[in-house]
């Protein structure tokens, strides 16, 4: 177990679940070095030089994938020869399954935890109920459109805060070593069925239409998308219209011992905050 006063890393500090889980780690009395570009510690993959002071006398982290495959094992291996005994890495739902050119800073973070010498822990959500609120789809939703190629597939939406909740349980207790817990929501809509909850809890219009994936690609790019963004967007919609990560698991339910955010309760946080209005 990790102890009380062993600060925990958390990179991504300032992202949609690296800053759930510095408050709720602080919460709980812990330790935390909150780690990013722009947050309290800095922290830049592209800046070798800034991994030591974040990784020093550290008991505990929580990996944010780099961009850049080449970094995952090196930081992995720093991190570990500093003394960090306790890994838990982001990855995503479905990463098994995707091409091999996709997500390659997922894949290759998760090779260097598991090759670590580290207890390690993977989680793989579906996708965080809060891109519709914080980015990627938000910005569409505010103009009244949001246009993906995903078909009548569901999608078992989750809340950031449940991956934050979990990942918090699995840095700090026992038991979680070499385990891989897939996270999602406690049911599946489709896309549509997500845009028509949002828009009646914003009392506002709110349409999603069908695009072909070579729509969506140049929409994207059109938008100043980058074209490896791109291309990994269109990747993880492909694989979720094959449907391997459409139906709920339980992953949030064998951690936490409890049922995961309904997408109803957080679209109506989402719209009081304003959300989309």
């Amino acid at each position: 177990m990790t102890a009380h006063g062993d600060p925990i890393v958390v990179l991504g500090a300032t992202g949609k679940t690296g800053r759930r889980l510095v408050r709720t780690l602080r919460m709980a009395g812990r330790s935390v070095r909150a780690a990013s570009r722009t947050g309290e510690v800095r922290f830049d993959w592209a800046d070798q030089g800034s991994w030591p002071a974040v990784l020093e006398g550290a008991a505990a982290l929580y990996l944010i994938a780099p961009e850049d495959p080449a970094l995952a094992r090196p930081f992995v291996q720093q991190a570990t020869a500093a003394g960090v005994r306790r890994v838990v890495a982001l990855s995503g739902r479905g990463i098994e399954q995707v091409p091999a050119d996709s997500f390659q800073g997922m894949s290759a973070a998760e090779r260097a935890v598991r090759e670590s010498d580290a207890e390690w822990t993977i989680i793989r959500p579906n996708n965080f109920c809060q891109n519709f609120d914080e980015d990627l789809w938000h910005a569409p939703l505010r103009a009244g459109r949001l246009a993906l190629p995903i078909g009548a597939v569901p999608e078992p939406f989750i809340d950031a805060q449940d991956v934050a909740d979990v990942a918090a349980a699995l840095l700090t207790t026992d038991g979680h070593h070499g385990q891989v817990y897939e996270l999602s929501g406690p049911r599946a809509l489709t896309f549509a069925e997500a845009v028509a909850t949002m828009a009646a809890a914003a009392g506002r219009p709110l349409r999603y239409a069908e695009l072909t994936a070579r729509k969506y690609r140049a929409e994207l790019l059109a938008e100043g998308v980058p074209e490896e963004v791109a291309a990994d967007l269109g990747a993880m919609f492909a694989n979720m219209r094959a449907g391997g990560t459409a139906e709920p698991v339980d992953g949030v339910r064998r951690v936490l011992g409890r049922e995961p955010v309904d997408f109803d309760r957080y679209a109506s946080r989402a719209a009081a905050a304003g959300a989309w209005s």
